[in-house]
Order: C-alpha cells, then sequence, then structure tokens
C-alpha cells in the first residue's frame, strides 16, 4: 500500500491520466463513463457535478429514496427468496433511475431498465484488460464489420446504441413529464429547471455534462449490486457472523421496527460486518490503469510518460500483516473495545479506486449497502443448503471483469421470527 500511496496519491498530479481503450471509449462511444477519462479538464467538470450531488451533506436527500426501496426489497425476499439476485438488481437499479430521473422501476421489464442492462452488459465485457484484441492492436478498429474475425465490431454497434439510449432516453422521458405536470422532483429536474431555456442557449455544456454523468452513475452503481451478493454469500458461509450482528441489532434497535440511518452509530458490529464485506471479496480486485503523463523516477527505476500503472486492490486487502487470515471473513479485525478501531485501515480506502481517481460516488454507495445490510439482517435468516454429503457446498469464488461478482451460488433466506413476519407484512399497508 505503501507504494500506491507514494504514486497513485502524493504523486496524483502525474499519475491520473487514463490508458486508451478503442473497444470501449473509440468503437462503443462509452466515451461518458468520467471514470475513463483522460486527465483533462473536461474530466474536472463532470467531477465537480458529481461532487456537488453525492458527496456530504446532500446525500440525506437520497435516504427516502433508499429506504422505499430497502422495504420493497424486503417484500421481494419474502415472496420469492430464490430470486434473491433478480432482486438485487432491482433494488439498485430502482435506487439509481428514481433519484437520478424520478422514474419508479416496479420490475426488470421497465424499458429503460432493460436497455441499460445492454449497456452494463458491455461495459463489463469490453473493460475487462485484452478481452478485444482490438485494444491491443488499434487499427483493427478500422476493417469492416464483416470481416472474419471483426465480431467486435458487431457487438461494438449493438452497445453502442444501448449506450447511447441510457445517455439520452431517460433525459427525453423526463422533459415530457415536466411538460405534462408529473415529472417528480430528481437530479435531472434540478438540472432542467437549473438551466432555464435561456440559459440553456448560453451553456448547453451543463445538460450534456449532466446527461453524461448520469449515464456514468448508473453503470458503476451495479459495484454496490457486486457488494450486496458478496454479503449474502459471506452470510450463508458465516452464519456465527449474521447472529452477533443480529444480536447487536436486537439490543440497540429493538425488534418492533425497521433500524433507519439514526442507529448507524450504535452499530459497530454492523459497520465492520460492511467494511468485511469489501474488504473479503474485492469488488474491483484490479484497480482501472493509471497512466503517467510524463516521466517519472521512484526507488531509482524510471518509470516513462505513458506508462500504465495498476493498483492491486486484491494484494491491499489481503495483506495478511495488516488483515491477518485474509481468507477468512472476520468482521472483528476492524473492532477493538466493542468500537471501529482506527488503527485497521479501512478497505475503502483501496476497494474504490486511488488518489484523484477515487469513485465518487463512494459515500453513496457506502448509504446503500448499509441501510440494505442492516435491514436484511433484522428481519431474514441467511444459510448455507446442504448438499447430498451434509456439507455446506459454498465457496468464495468470483467472476472476472472490471466488475467482480460472485459466481452463481443458492442460498436459504428466511424470516427469523414472527415478529419479522409482522414486521415485513407491515411494510405492504
Amino acid at each position: 500500500m505503501e507504494v500506491v500511496d507514494d504514486l497513485l496519491d502524493k504523486r496524483s498530479a502525474i499519475y491520473s491520466s487514463r490508458p486508451r481503450l478503442p473497444m470501449l471509449m473509440e468503437l462503443m462511444k462509452y466515451d461518458f463513463i468520467m471514470g475513463l477519462f483522460p486527465f483533462n479538464s473536461r474530466w474536472r467538470q463532470h467531477r465537480t457535478m458529481l461532487q456537488k450531488h453525492f458527496y456530504g451533506p446532500v446525500l440525506t436527500k437520497y435516504h427516502p429514496i433508499e429506504i422505499h426501496e430497502t422495504r420493497t426489497f424486503l417484500l421481494r425476499l419474502q415472496e420469492s427468496p430464490n430470486h434473491f439476485i433478480k432482486h438485487i438488481h432491482v433494488f439498485v437499479a430502482a435506487i439509481m433511475i428514481s433519484l437520478l430521473y424520478g422514474i419508479e422501476v416496479k420490475d426488470e421489464g421497465n424499458p429503460i431498465l432493460k436497455a441499460a442492462d445492454g449497456a452494463l452488459q458491455g461495459f463489463r465485457e469490453a473493460g475487462l484488460p485484452g478481452r478485444f484484441l482490438v485494444d491491443l492492436i488499434p487499427w483493427l478498429k478500422y476493417i469492416p464489420s464483416w470481416f472474419p474475425g471483426a465480431r467486435f465490431k458487431r457487438l461494438a454497434k449493438k452497445w453502442r446504441a444501448a449506450g447511447r439510449f441510457l445517455v439520452e432516453q431517460p433525459w427525453q422521458v423526463v422533459k415530457q413529464r415536466m411538460e405534462d405536470g408529473t415529472a417528480s422532483p430528481c437530479l435531472a429536474t434540478e438540472i432542467i429547471e437549473t438551466c432555464s431555456d435561456d440559459e440553456q442557449h448560453h451553456r448547453p455544456e451543463e445538460v450534456d455534462i449532466a446527461k453524461s454523468t448520469w449515464a456514468a452513475v448508473y453503470l458503476a452503481a451495479h459495484e454496490i449490486e457486486s457488494g450486496i451478493q458478496i454479503f449474502f454469500l459471506a452470510m450463508s458461509m458465516y452464519p456465527e457472523v449474521l447472529k452477533k450482528a443480529q444480536d447487536e441489532i436486537d439490543a440497540q434497535v429493538g425488534n418492533d421496527r425497521l433500524p433507519d440511518f439514526s442507529d448507524r452509530a450504535l452499530l459497530p458490529y454492523v459497520n465492520a460486518v460492511i467494511k468485511e464485506t469489501l474488504r473479503w471479496q474485492p469488488i474491483t480486485p484490479l484497480a482501472a490503469g493509471h497512466m503517467l503523463t510524463q516521466d517519472d523516477v521512484y526507488n531509482g527505476y524510471l518509470i516513462p510518460k505513458d506508462s500504465i500503472v495498476l493498483g492491486n486492490v486484491w494484494s491491499i486487502l489481503h495483506d495478511p500483516d495488516m488483515y491477518p487470515d485474509p481468507e477468512i471473513f472476520n468482521p472483528e479485525r476492524f473492532l477493538k473495545d466493542g468500537d471501529i478501531n482506527p488503527d485497521i485501515r479501512d478497505p475503502t480506502a483501496a476497494a474504490f479506486g486511488f488518489g484523484r481517481r477515487t469513485c465518487p460516488g463512494r459515500f453513496l454507495a457506502d448509504e446503500c449497502l448499509y441501510i440494505l445490510i442492516v435491514s436484511i439482517m433484522a428481519v431474514y435468516n441467511i444459510k448455507s443448503p446442504i448438499n447430498n454429503a451434509g456439507d455446506p457446498p459454498l465457496k468464495p469464488e468470483m467472476t472476472s471483469g472490471i466488475i467482480s461478482f460472485p459466481s452463481p451460488f443458492k442460498c436459504i433466506i428466511e424470516p427469523r421470527s414472527s415478529s419479522a413476519v409482522s414486521l415485513i407484512q407491515d411494510l405492504s399497508q
């Protein structure tokens, strides 16, 4: 971690650009994703907008949306617990589409969600380094799509259309609803109202920045989806952790209501579970590459301009000197005398990127993870299914990609008590 701090943080002025990505940025035209921008004025404009809307006290205005979608998730989980992966996906999408565009998402049939899923698939596929040969041999982008071996060109065309839909279509829906007087307050309406017709004539770039930024936020938010899946996997494998968290919730919150954001400071063990979820199986095990904008010398070694430096998140969060027995899910590693231990490195220091390219949406992600995880633990038990040999079959296996997800797994999800059943049923009223 020391080298990462020295280079990507302390020398971030020259270590904050991004490498060229021909498939993703040039063929698919996913040049609306701020996290992949070079380190330039355009990147600064987009980041400024993100910090304005996703940092500090402003986050509290999103709490009602997060709580509403959490309660809806708990109901869906009772109705069809075996579909928990689908429910997680809809939960994340519903929060983001609601706060960005004021559009309600009830299920996977929502047209914006379906189109966004196509864009997300392209992002995951093309974001994997070396996935397409054109990233290694950029001139291949000029060959025609009918040429043998040019399937990547046809995929790029499909994903480009999905990406443009994600950027443009939600805004068209919002503008039409504003004209009809049926729009719900959201970040898109806020931007449109701020830029009146006269103002838009003089600064259309602000609306364009917002369009691109909101689409990029939606794609990046699916790191939250991976984190929630990892939580379910961990609770299935470590039931004693879930039991201890439930005991803390019962003692501090009681069992006659669901936890909320005001309870968080009273729940150090729950907070430790969230930290360990981010550490145990990193969502982005290898952070996006940082490209140097000028030559540098470190410990006697020349690092030439345009070199790509990768922060190994997996290695940092599995350092046995900082996290003994790193393969074990153990939230207590973050606790001392019943509170969070400040001497143990917070995994968010690596899990959300480094230096000036740290994810600006990390605080929103943290709040979404907290309210859903604490609510699930308050009312549900999660257990591993038993295989024919009588042994729990689960293992922490992850997929490869720009965002890593647990490999498909099953678990048993049941209300933990009669009072939990009542709390869940009350949500439907």
